[in-house]
């Protein structure tokens, strides 16, 4: 019986959070990449798991993983885009703070993407008419909200608008101490959280056309309502690139009143 993208992406992500459930807690063998960048088995194993589940269902379509590179031939316009273990330097040092991300890419669109979080047991997904959490086998409907005024800010490099704009900045910005209160994660967990309400927004530089860490996140917050542009307000992908996602308007509003004060050396 074949299954729905809807599901399969469900079913691969919770095949990959199984995998980093499982190899919690003890020690793992580091693969060196570059800048301090490192994989462990728990990615390794993970993504193999999260590629099983496509290929047997999908042997049509291309999958790029972080760790695997692209695999398939495609040709059929469509991309699966795999992030394994998203904060594997938190899960190495034994934090819990660590996503799964899985989405499909059909021609310039994100259709379905799910982000779970392996140690809450919980699945945020999308069909890109919605976005849900699953619990226990049950979906709720992600709502969110400015309520908390807790701004997650990705303090990672690259920083290819530095020049102009670093996230760090915002830290010691009094505009933002007077308005928000920041948080670091340093997981993609992170965007989804702002699409179910738990985050106000999420503010991070970068080129994230086809990445396999933001592409779930970002398509769980269009779906859910949020507003998301670039941290220049463009429209994703374009413009300085980076990424503002917020819960509304006016928080949105506020956050790139703040990202412009860095323009020109302005405080």
């Amino acid at each position: 019986m074949s299954i729905n993208d809807r599901d399969l992406v469900i079913k691969a992500a919770e095949a990959g959070a199984a995998v980093v459930r499982s190899h919690y807690g003890i020690t793992l063998t580091r693969f060196e990449k570059s800048a301090g960048d490192f994989a462990t088995t728990a990615d390794i194993e993970a993504e193999k798991a999260i590629l099983d589940v496509l290929h047997a269902a999908r042997p049509d379509d291309v999958v790029v993983g972080e760790e695997s590179g692209r695999t398939g031939t495609g040709g059929n316009g469509r991309t699966w885009l795999v992030d394994p273990l998203c904060g594997t330097l938190n899960y190495a040092v034994h934090n819990m703070l660590v996503s799964v991300n899985v989405a499909l890419r059909t021609g310039t669109q994100v259709v379905v993407a799910a982000s779970a979080d392996p140690f809450a047991d919980e699945v945020f997904w999308t069909d890109g008419a919605g976005a849900n959490v699953r619990r226990g086998g049950v979906d709720e409907r992600l709502a969110p909200s400015a309520e908390s005024r807790l701004v997650d800010v990705n303090l990672d490099p690259p920083f290819p608008n530095e020049r102009v704009f670093r996230a760090a900045r915002l830290l010691t910005d009094k505009g933002f101490i007077e308005q928000f209160r920041p948080r670091v994660v340093s997981t993609t967990l992170a965007v989804a959280w702002v699409a179910a309400g738990r985050r106000a927004a999420y503010v991070t530089d970068g080129h994230l056309r086809d990445s396999v860490h933001f592409a779930a996140g970002i398509a769980l917050c269009q779906a859910s309502g949020c507003v998301v542009t670039g941290i220049d307000g463009q429209p994703l992908h374009t413009g300085a690139g980076g990424l503002v996602v917020a819960a509304d308007e006016q928080t949105h509003s506020a956050l790139l009143t703040l990202v412009e004060n860095q323009h020109a050396g302005r405080d």
